[in-house]
């Protein structure tokens, strides 16, 4: 044992208490059921809005970061799995301050999440009840998992599995017929990959609207990381982190790419719309009896499968936070299950914003929740590949059993894009609040920190000394 992996064990043995009992299977199917969600079914609408037929572009950077992402959470998961995952390696190899930063930054990033995907649901059951208010079903799927949520990790792993499984099963059959459509589409139907640009062009919004709609790849991608935080639940993690995260990237690329090729291919970029999914749209398109109700279904579930794995993780890093001293103790105590109920109920603070703005800006919340959840995840992301930076540094010479190709190229390339990212939100009338909001909140918690909790962090590290 290393003297990093004994330094870290303070951190393993306070957040102890949680059952692992999560295969590999259902680690690879929680970080699936997170990041192909409303992301792809209704998010890409509002990207191809942005860049048009380019968005395949803005997709394929959005996978290069979520690949460098993920290839540095691997490294680190692999030699700490741990529940408090990324904010406890920003904590023990940049400092607790950034420890702290990063739990509450992303914890509040996925509570705002989770609004975004029920707010979703109310837009995918307005296909079926028009005249019914969105906030009812908000307020009814969200009782619904959060009962699945607080009885325990096995029953949530398991109807995480059923919910992801749908949503791959329904993927490939759509790629499977949209390639059928397209491809034997006649000389004149409008269908064909002329749709590329015969519309103004593969760039009609320009470069600038390529990279924007970036942004909105990067909110689709979101999620993937939840596997490091699912790992301090798995029953073997260093082989379940390992084989889960290399098939989750090779899915969600293949995933997003294919359909959004299929689906510009088939409906032209700029009748996408964003009133309801695009999939719906390319569904009605092909004229195949029911399939656009179908599609729909899937969609729903595919929400409701992302806010369950979201419910899960922001539970897991409030009681991270808790058990770390930064949250109230209670936060961090555990059911006979293992889950720790209080923390979840915290962490429904987003359903019920999402319900509130469904009521006053029903036809804006959903822009509105995305926009207000992004900082903290991109916050998140850019803190993780600076946290695998420290890490690697403190490693020099170490065997570890799995590395990241690369270094440092990787983690400060990835560090880079992210940063951009960031900063063209300000240039952008639809995501400046990202940064409106988030940079006065981060200010906020280290005020915080300083203020309250940075006496109580410096008598911890004494004692993890002696």
């Amino acid at each position: 044992m290393t003297q990093e992996q004994r330094g870290f064990d303070t951190i393993v043995e306070r957040e102890k208490g949680l059952h692992r009992g999560l295969s590999t299977g259902q680690l690879s199917m929680i970080a699936i059921g997170g990041a192909i969600g409303t992301g792809l079914f209704l998010g890409s609408g509002f990207a191809i809005g942005f860049a048009g037929p380019s968005v395949l572009v803005s997709y394929a950077i959005g996978a290069l970061i979520a690949l460098l992402l993920m290839g540095c959470l691997a490294e680190m998961t692999v030699a700490h799995p741990t529940s408090g995952s990324f904010g406890a390696y920003a904590e023990h190899y940049i400092a607790p301050w950034a420890g702290f930063l990063v739990r509450y930054a992303y914890w509040s990033s996925i509570v705002f999440a989770v609004g975004t995907e029920v707010t979703a649901i109310a837009v995918y059951m307005k296909y079926w009840f028009p005249a019914v208010p969105g906030w009812y079903w908000i307020v009814g799927f969200s009782a619904a998992l959060i009962g699945i949520n607080s009885v325990s990790v096995k029953v949530f792993g398991a109807v995480e599995y059923v919910f992801s499984m749908l949503k791959i099963v329904a993927i490939v059959g759509f790629i499977l017929l949209g390639a059928y459509v397209v491809f034997g589409a006649p000389a004149n139907s409008g269908i064909g990959f002329g749709n590329y640009t015969s519309h103004g062009g593969f760039f009609p919004k320009g470069v600038w609207g390529m990279w924007v709609a970036v942004i909105v790849s990067i909110f689709s991608y979101l999620s993937i990381e939840m596997i490091a935080v699912a790992a301090g639940e798995a029953r073997d993690p260093q082989k379940a982190i390992t084989r889960a995260f290399r098939a989750t990237m090779f899915r969600l690329v293949f995933f997003y790419l294919l359909t959004l090729a299929l689906m510009l291919a088939i409906v032209p970029w700029n009748a996408a719309g964003t009133d309801e999914s695009p999939f719906v749209r390319v569904m009605a398109a092909t004229h195949v009896p029911g399939a656009a109700g179908v599609i729909n279904f899937v969609i729903l579930v595919a929400a409701l499968s992302a806010m369950n794995s979201q419910l899960y993780i922001t539970t897991r890093m409030m009681f991270s936070l808790s058990r770390a001293g930064y949250a109230p103790r209670r936060l961090g105590a555990l059911n006979s299950k293992g889950v720790p109920v209080a923390a979840l109920w915290l962490s429904t603070i987003g359903i019920a914003l999402a319900t509130v703005l469904n009521v006053i800006y029903p036809d804006a919340s959903f822009v509105l929740m995305m926009s207000v959840s992004m900082f903290g995840a991109m916050f998140t992301w850019l803190m993780i590949f600076v946290t695998h930076f420290f890490f690697r540094h403190r490693h020099k010479g170490v065997p570890l059993a799995f590395r990241m190709w690369g270094y440092p190229v990787t983690s400060l390339l990835g560090a880079g894009l992210m940063v951009s990212a960031l900063v063209t939100t300000w240039f952008t009338r639809e995501f400046r609040m990202t940064l409106v909001i988030g940079v006065p909140f981060v200010v906020a918690l280290l005020v915080v920190y300083f203020v309250w909790y940075r006496g109580r962090a410096a008598g911890a590290a004494r004692a993890e000394m002696v």
